[in-house]
């Protein structure tokens, strides 16, 4: 009888909190998706028409003014990319908080770019491309893979390296970037970056990433370190401190843009690979909006008459640009070329 009794004790017990948590039900109700400098609204919906003294709402953590239990925002003024709603709404009698998310899209479909070839150059084919800039004449090049990867200073007419220096065999390097007569380059698991002398290739620091876990595209403007990390995020980096000060999501008019890999900062735009897909897009740093997308597939089957390619390793990926001659330079992963490029755009 005792643990019968207390059985039905249990059950009840269970049954008296599900009736007090299911007493007040509420949602929240707007669009799932919608674009750049549109209007959203968003109305808190008590299913039970149960009495409420008020409600705070939050957009990504930051209090929002409302009226009554509804409020209203231009999406410019969150920008484009996912984003949480939170309310928080005060009974008579207890406190409940409800989250939803909301998706902004750009306003515009991006430029459709095709390219032709200008030059051709070699390039070395054990180099498993992750990152590639220009500087003062020369080709800067890291590679990946653990226990194969290196940085390199590299001839853009021969191929030839001129100066290498290997990572530790347990890290898998990524992407690099120049910026005040340092070489900043990743790692892609590692959770941490490196910092060399530009001319001697000596290691002088390192760097923890903050929220970013991986690290795969790196770039610069005037003021800021650029980084992808494999999704459709674009962090930003103090260059001293080199800790991410904010990030960017980037979107096209129907879809957010994930695996951002290898970067370059061209006229003022970020243009990334697209892991494997053999295309760039071209990126507001302002927004994260695309404003560009170039179709580059037809170059890996260039690449492949005279090369045999592996299709899932062997993709576009390195870009580079010489802004005093305006030369686009592109390979990819153990590609045995180098090609100079001007992207067209699509009528």
């Amino acid at each position: 009888m005792k643990n019968k009794f207390t059985i039905i004790l249990f059950f009840s017990f269970v049954f008296l909190l599900t009736s007090c948590s299911d007493v007040y039900k509420f949602s929240l109700v707007h669009e799932k998706q919608t674009t750049l400098n549109s209007n959203l609204e968003i109305t808190l919906k008590e299913k039970e028409d149960k009495p409420i003294n008020s409600v705070q709402f939050f957009i990504n953590g930051k209090e929002v003014a409302s009226k009554g239990n509804s409020i209203s925002i231009n999406t410019a003024d969150v920008g484009i990319g996912k984003h949480q709603i939170s309310a928080l709404v005060f009974y008579p009698e207890k406190t409940k908080k409800e989250n939803s998310f909301f998706e902004v899209l750009a306003n515009k479909a991006p430029v459709v770019y095709g390219y032709k070839i200008i030059n051709e150059y070699p390039h070395d084919k054990t180099a498993y491309t992750q990152g590639l800039e220009y500087y003062n004449g020369f080709l800067y090049e890291t590679t990946g893979r653990r226990g194969e990867s290196t940085l390199r200073k590299v001839a853009i007419k021969t191929g030839k390296v001129l100066q290498q220096t290997a990572l530790d065999k347990k890290y898998f390097g990524e992407g690099m970037t120049i910026f005040n007569n340092k070489i900043f380059w990743l790692t892609w698991q590692g959770k941490k970056g490196f910092v060399y002398n530009l001319d001697t290739f000596e290691q002088e620091r390192e760097f923890a990433y903050n929220s970013s876990k991986e690290g795969w595209g790196f770039t610069h403007d005037e003021k800021n370190l650029i980084k992808s990390d494999g999704t459709h995020k674009i962090w930003f980096l103090n260059p001293e401190t080199l800790k991410e000060q904010k990030s960017i999501q980037v979107y096209t008019n129907k879809y957010a843009v994930n695996d951002l890999n290898e970067l370059e900062l061209i006229n003022g735009k970020i243009y990334a690979n697209k892991y494997q897909q053999n295309a760039i897009v071209i990126i507001d740093p302002n927004t994260g909006i695309v404003e560009g997308i170039a179709n580059l597939k037809s170059l890996k089957a260039e690449m492949e008459k005279t090369q045999k390619l592996v299709p899932q390793d062997e993709v576009l990926n390195g870009i580079a640009f010489d802004a005093t001659n305006n030369r686009l330079f592109v390979t990819g992963k153990h590609w045995g070329k180098l090609f100079e490029i001007e992207l067209i755009q699509k009528q």
